[in-house]
């Protein structure tokens, strides 16, 4: 079904009634915390291996900011993230009333209507931030209406080293796409969220407070831990994160154009061309890992990971594509999505 932005904005008015007013902690808990912030967390899990690490981060999380996570977990999970997190968090299930394809997007939809605090660090499970870099967001956010940090791979595993290649060539080019924002509450209502049926939330997101005009920060100098998935997740993710393309379509043509390029020079006998190419692209990589201190958190090897990616992105763009053009979408979450984020033009006309 298509986002109705309006009706959200009527409904956020309901999100503090009684339905969850009982799951909130006391209101002096949140003033004795260090910082007047929102961290909203969704989350969707079928299993709980991470539990103990993520219980870890949301007790040390839990001391400096209003922690909420939203949990569209199958209930025996939800009953024990409820247990494990009853003293450290206010947990919540997602509003029944939000409905969308994307569940992350109608847990932040769901989070952000019930935060207490203006400024609101919107992050996904295996996001680490540290109080220097709350803090930072804090001191941006009464600048800005969003703010866009830098994720990095710790530890670095050899796929996460491999996806750094795609971070490096983002933060020479513009910025990054990371697993954490932040925006302004009242911004966000005010601007009716967002669209939950997309595929690329953070791009919606993004382009939709600019489209409302909102004034952004890419700080390339904020370099947010986050941990790497596992070899099975990072494999599986291939094709989905290259059907993001479909949004960008100077990107997507610049990948759907490597392979032909590949084949060309090839059956040309121009080596010369194809060293030349992955230098280039090395070069680009490694300018990105030096921009704004980025050497202190991407090792100096990162940037040999850059024409592989890039060889990787070429073939899955193809495949993204046939997703698109033979079956109507990426398979997500049990379903299907077709759109993988709406056009500036477009957001801007709503």
């Amino acid at each position: 079904m298509s986002f109705d932005a309006s009706e959200y904005g009527r409904h956020v008015a309901q999100v503090h009634d009684e339905t969850y007013a009982h799951l909130a902690p006391d209101a002096a808990t949140v003033d004795d915390r260090g910082l007047p912030v929102a961290y909203v967390l969704p989350l969707r899990w079928t299993d709980d291996a991470g539990l103990p690490a993520l219980t870890g981060y949301l007790r040390w999380l839990s001391s400096r900011v209003d922690v909420t996570v939203v949990d569209g977990s199958p209930p025996e999970l939800f009953a024990r993230h409820r247990v494990a997190w009853r003293e450290l968090v206010r947990h919540l299930p997602p509003d029944p009333a939000v409905r969308g394809v994307n569940g992350k997007v109608t847990g932040v939809l769901t989070g952000v209507a019930a935060a207490r605090h203006e400024h609101v660090v919107i992050a996904d499970d295996d996001v680490r931030y540290d109080e220097a870099g709350l803090r930072a967001v804090h001191r941006l956010l009464d600048r800005v209406d969003l703010v866009r940090p830098q994720n990095y791979f710790d530890p670095l595993p050899w796929h996460a080293w491999w996806d750094t290649g795609r971070t490096l060539l983002n933060r020479a080019l513009g910025a990054d796409y990371p697993g954490t924002l932040a925006v302004r509450r009242s911004t966000f209502l005010a601007m009716g969220g967002y669209d939950p049926d997309v595929l690329f939330e953070n791009l919606e997101l993004i382009r939709t407070v600019r489209a409302y005009g909102g004034t952004e920060a890419t700080p390339a100098w904020l370099h947010v831990r986050r941990l790497p998935p596992d070899t099975a997740h990072f494999l599986r993710q291939r094709v989905r994160q290259a059907y993001d393309d479909l949004a960008q379509p100077a990107r997507l043509v610049a990948s759907l154009a490597v392979l032909p390029a590949l084949a060309a020079a090839v059956a040309a006998r121009r080596p010369g061309l194809l060293l030349g190419a992955a230098g280039t692209t090395v070069v680009l990589a490694e300018a990105g890992r030096r921009r704004a201190g980025g050497s202190a958190v991407f090792p100096p090897t990162a940037a040999l990971a850059a024409p592989l990616w890039v060889l990787e992105r070429g073939a899955c763009s193809w495949l993204a594509l046939g997703r698109r053009l033979l079956f109507g979408g990426v398979r997500y979450a049990g379903g299907r999505v077709r759109r993988a984020a709406h056009f500036d033009r477009t957001l801007r006309l709503r």
